[in-house]
Parts: structure tokens; C-alpha cells; sequence
């Protein structure tokens, strides 16, 4: 098992919650990211502890192989780890945004689309996110749309509480809305075409880049039913939040110590703990898992025993 050091990120809307929830100290302000797993290329996780401290995550799947990933995972995506793990603090709105799906991003010359899902850590009284729209927008209503701004009136606009979950497929428009903060699981890939941005203006004085061909060639305009996902938390039971090709999320609320065999998945597990603290053993391994950090288990564990300190939720997720 490993834990890795956070990538902290200053943004323009970051806020001050990562550090604190995350029980740890820095220098950098308006932190908007914590990469918490991430193998994207320049941005590489780096293992925090163990006989493997300091190596990079490809060098570790390079190292281990298929007993990490798993065989098919290994098949599948080489030495590349396919998902990325953050947490992102949303002090102001993120910009109105759009991701490839995995054929236009293929044929633009990148490895994959992306995917993500978001669960909802904390949310102010109006925090709110935004998820396709009100109706179906024509093709040529899109770019006077944005130019004008009225994009801002057919957006889906939905209010959040904590512990909500959405998932947000390729091609879908969307936007993290000020006043949250939230895990995001996704597809590896740090592709984002902004399509409008509130005239906000960056650090150099300008009206930060927008990419509205890219973002009109990506955009799902039919997309209408944005909502959160339906579940119902079950104590000490893993409940699905989200399951598709690219990565299946559960939750999981433990007030008891739970066994997780993974082995008929074949495939690499990671815990995001996002409330209290417990010990996750594996073999003769032992690690303590605490809010805001996030744990890598390889395809190869044989048994994984989570035993909680009192009260502790966490995200689990996978490639089936």
C-alpha cells in the first residue's frame, strides 16, 4: 500500500479549507487543488513513506506491473495510471467548462477524454453547481450565447449539500460553483476547454484564455437532466455512487472494522477518506488514513481490513 505526497495547487478561485482539512501546513495560499493520485505527466505523484518513498507512480507501476494495476488494467493502460484523484476548494466559481469524450480526444491526438465524478465534502448554505442546461441549445445559439454572456441563464444551475455525488461524463458542460469543497475522481487527463468565464481576469490584467471551438465541438447541447446521484448510505456497507467503464466509486460510512477483498475485481483500489480516521491493514502493512488523504492498494492485496476510530467515511475506487 502507498500514500503519496499532495500536489497543491494556487488557482484564482482557491480558497483556504485544503491545508486544514487535510491537517497539514503550507506557505502556498489560495490553494483551489490537492492532486491526491495523479499520473499525469509533470504532475506525478511521489510516494510519501515505505521502501518505495520517493519514487514516482509510473516508476512504481514499472516496478510492480500488473500486481498493482492488475493483469487487465496492465493490458489495458501500460505503465499510465488511469485515474486521477483531487480535492478542490472552490472559494469562487470555477469557470463554465467542457471535457472530450474519449473519440474526440483520440482524434485530437490525446491518450483518452475525461470523465470525473464529484462528492461533495463540505457546501456553504448557497453553494451551488452547474450541470447542463434548462433546455436543448441549437448548435448556432451556442457561440451568441457565450459572447453575450446569457450562457449564464439556460446553465442547470443545482443547489449542493455535503455528501451528494455527481457524475459527469465527457461532453458534459458543467462548473463547480463558489462555496464547496469537493473530491473529484477522473479519467487521467488534464484536457479542460473553458467556454466562459464571467469576464474574470487573470493575474496579468487580461480576461483569462477561453477555447469556444473546442468547447463547442466537445459540448453535449441536448444535455438537460443534470442531478445527483441516487443512493442511500447503508452503515458499514460499501454503497455505489457511480459505476461506468472508466472507474466504479462507492462510499462507505464505517463505525466498525470491515474486511474488503478485492481479488475477483483484479484491479487496484484507492480509499479517499473524507471524515475521522482509521487503520487500514493489508498483510503485515499497517497505515493510518485520515481525512483529506488518500491511499493506493495494489490488485495483488489479498485482504484489506479498514478498523475505524470511532466514526470514518471514505470514498473506494476501482477499475473493474
Amino acid at each position: 500500500m502507498w500514500t503519496f505526497l499532495p500536489i497543491l495547487k494556487s488557482t484564482i478561485w482557491g480558497g483556504d479549507s485544503i491545508a486544514p482539512f487535510k491537517g497539514i501546513k503550507t506557505d502556498k495560499t489560495a490553494i483551489g487543488e490537492s492532486w491526491e493520485i495523479s499520473g499525469v505527466e509533470g504532475d506525478e505523484s511521489v510516494v510519501a513513506a515505505g521502501p518505495d518513498k520517493d519514487m514516482t507512480l509510473t516508476a512504481l507501476i514499472d516496478k510492480y506491473g500488473e500486481k498493482l494495476l492488475g493483469k487487465k488494467n496492465f493490458q489495458r493502460f501500460g505503465n499510465r495510471f488511469p485515474l486521477l484523484v483531487k480535492i478542490i476548494d472552490a472559494a469562487q466559481d470555477l469557470s463554465v467548462q467542457v471535457h472530450p469524450d474519449d473519440d474526440m480526444a483520440r482524434r485530437l491526438g490525446q491518450a483518452n477524454g475525461k470523465t470525473e465524478m464529484w462528492y461533495v465534502l463540505k457546501a456553504k448554505k448557497d453553494a451551488r453547481l452547474a450541470l447542463g442546461f434548462t433546455r436543448a441549445i441549437g448548435r448556432e445559439e451556442f457561440r451568441p450565447l457565450v459572447e453575450s454572456g446569457e450562457i449564464e441563464n439556460v446553465l442547470r444551475f443545482i443547489p449542493v449539500r455535503k455528501g451528494e455525488a455527481y457524475f459527469i461524463p465527457g461532453r458534459t458542460v458543467h462548473a463547480i460553483g463558489k462555496g464547496m469543497m469537493v473530491a473529484e475522481i477522473q479519467q487521467t487527463s488534464d484536457v479542460t476547454y473553458r467556454l466562459y468565464d464571467y469576464r474574470r481576469k487573470g493575474p496579468d490584467g487580461k480576461e483569462r484564455q477561453l477555447h469556444i471551438d473546442l468547447a463547442e465541438e466537445a459540448s453535449d447541447l441536448g444535455f438537460t437532466d443534470g442531478k445527483a446521484q441516487e443512493y442511500r448510505p447503508v452503515a458499514d456497507i460499501p454503497v455505489c455512487l457511480a459505476s461506468s467503464p472508466y472507474f466504479t466509486t462507492n462510499v462507505m460510512h464505517l463505525d466498525m472494522e470491515v474486511m474488503r477483498d478485492y481479488r475477483e475485481y483484479d484491479t487496484f483500489v484507492i480509499l479517499i477518506a473524507t471524515e475521522g480516521k482509521a487503520v487500514v491493514e493489508c498483510g503485515e502493512e499497517k497505515v493510518e488514513l485520515s481525512a483529506g488523504h488518500s491511499i493506493l492498494i495494489p490488485a495483488s492485496a489479498m485482504g484489506v481490513t479498514i478498523s475505524p476510530d470511532k466514526r470514518f467515511s471514505c470514498l473506494e475506487t476501482y477499475i473493474k
